[in-house]
């Protein structure tokens, strides 16, 4: 159905002819010797598909220094080699065997409609027309179930934001490889939570289990 398509629109057109004969032009020997050489990415960073989440523009990243990877609700399911289709699981192998990141972040943010979902699909009510939207947001389960559950809707969602970065972690921890990797000082792993309208950053400190301010 190839002829069923259309050519970008045009904002997209000017902005690409706009980059081109400009920061491109900038750093059109940087960008050429990435293309022959190939991708020597120092981190991985997994996070939300959310378009308000620019991780380069966080840590003001240039091309070539990130291998990232976005998904639903910045969510890293159970180590599970069944044969399926796994997209964010053979993102993280990639990572892990063949460019041998040394840092492996995840990272949340703030208002994820992904999470709230996930919070509402738990505790209440499923959406029967989302045909790959549930069964992906079912890995929020076990973070689901340890929020506190007698304090107001928001703040459970704000806790489920947090717990789901926790039990993304373990999840990692899960993958063979993975583990192999931190045993041998070759990773690190970090959890972080960003916060789109303040533009704080917290991180998960692995001694007292909770996010805090950077």
């Amino acid at each position: 159905m190839i002829n069923k398509i259309s050519q970008p629109p045009k904002f997209l057109i000017d902005r690409y002819k706009k980059w081109k004969s400009g920061q491109y032009l900038k750093n059109e020997e940087q960008l050429r010797k990435l293309a022959s050489s190939g991708q020597r990415p120092s981190t991985m960073v997994i996070s939300c598909c959310d378009s308000r989440i620019h991780a380069t523009s966080i840590f003001g990243a240039d091309e070539g220094e990130f291998f990232i990877h976005r998904n639903i609700a910045n969510l890293v399911p159970p180590y599970s080699p069944d044969g399926e289709n796994h997209g964010t699981s053979s993102a993280i192998e990639y990572a892990i065997k063949e460019l041998r990141v040394k840092h492996l972040i995840i990272l949340g943010h703030k208002d994820c409609g992904g999470i709230k979902y996930g919070y509402n699909m738990h505790s209440s009510s499923l959406n029967i027309n989302y045909e790959f939207i549930n069964k992906w947001l079912s890995i929020l389960l076990p973070a689901y179930n340890k929020i506190q559950k007698n304090v107001s809707e928001q703040e459970q969602i704000n806790h489920l934001e947090q717990e789901s970065i926790k039990a993304s972690i373990n999840n990692l921890f899960s993958f063979p490889f993975i583990k192999k990797a931190i045993n041998e000082n070759n990773l690190l792993i970090h959890g972080l939570i960003h916060d789109i309208g303040s533009g704080n950053l917290k991180f998960l400190n692995p001694v007292t289990e909770n996010f805090e301010n950077l």
